[in-house]
């Protein structure tokens, strides 16, 4: 072999041996280690155990992804009340509202209030709350797993924004589980998923800034997608963590 092609194959072959030599330490982390690799990123003890979370931004909305249907919500507003317990992560879980304006008007508000489904225009039938609790409630998952009735397990690995990414699955008492995708070299929850009767639907986050009080660490920018399909893109430009939240904020209607 010339001592060309022996430099080459020396360069080859080095880079190579590095990744190889790299793998193990990731193959060898558990589900539950990456679990709290990913709670100690977004803010540890604090993150795991935040009461609440106001988040303010705008938003464009794509109803079933049709870009003829996009409208810009410049004043997005979403209260939510952390769970303490939960038994199926995609019911109801705490409590929530979302509120959707245009130039100060009213485009949309849901909410649920630990009990029951409510919109601008009053409180939802059973029926029909059911579907719209299964598509908004799955994140809660992860700050629960570990625990007595949520074990979790390591998937095969993925990238997300083509960043490389572990693929963790939480399940809950219920049966139901959720799919989540943290990143290998941060910790970042990059992105999470389950099914719901609006077909497969995933959140992907990105941007992410650090609240310093009391220490969490919020995605500025959320994407939401069904069957792969975007419908949602959301910037959460500011957010308050632990704020108090009176039980009549989440009853809407009159």
């Amino acid at each position: 072999m010339s001592t060309l092609s022996c430099r080459l194959s020396l360069q080859l072959t080095l880079p190579l041996l590095a990744l190889l030599l790299s793998v193990p330490a990731n193959a060898e982390r558990t589900a539950e280690e990456i679990i709290e690799f990913a709670a100690r990123t977004a803010g540890g003890d604090a993150w795991r155990h935040a009461t609440s979370n106001v988040m303010r931004g705008h938003a464009t909305l794509c109803r079933d992804g049709r870009p003829e249907a996009c409208l810009h919500a410049d004043d997005y507003v979403m209260y939510r009340l952390y769970p303490t317990e939960i038994t199926d992560v995609h019911s109801g879980t705490g409590k929530f509202r979302l509120d959707a304006f245009v130039r100060g008007e009213v485009l949309f508000q849901n909410s649920f209030d630990g009990e029951h489904w409510w919109t601008h225009r009053g409180r939802v039938p059973e029926n029909e709350a059911r579907e719209s609790q299964q598509s908004n409630f799955g994140f809660s998952a992860i700050r629960f797993a570990g625990r007595e009735g949520f074990p979790v397990e390591r998937l095969v690995d993925d990238t997300i924004e083509g960043l490389a990414c572990y693929t963790v699955r939480v399940h809950d008492p219920s049966g139901g589980s959720t799919l989540f995708w943290i990143e290998q070299d941060t910790g970042l929850i990059r992105a999470v998923a389950w099914p719901t009767p609006r077909g497969f639907h995933q959140r992907v986050y990105t941007e992410f800034y650090w609240i310093d009080d009391p220490g969490f660490m919020q995605p500025g920018r959320v994407r939401l997608y069904y069957d792969g399909i975007k419908v949602n893109d959301i910037f959460w430009t500011e957010a308050s963590i632990n704020a108090p939240l009176e039980d009549s904020l989440f009853v809407l209607g009159d």
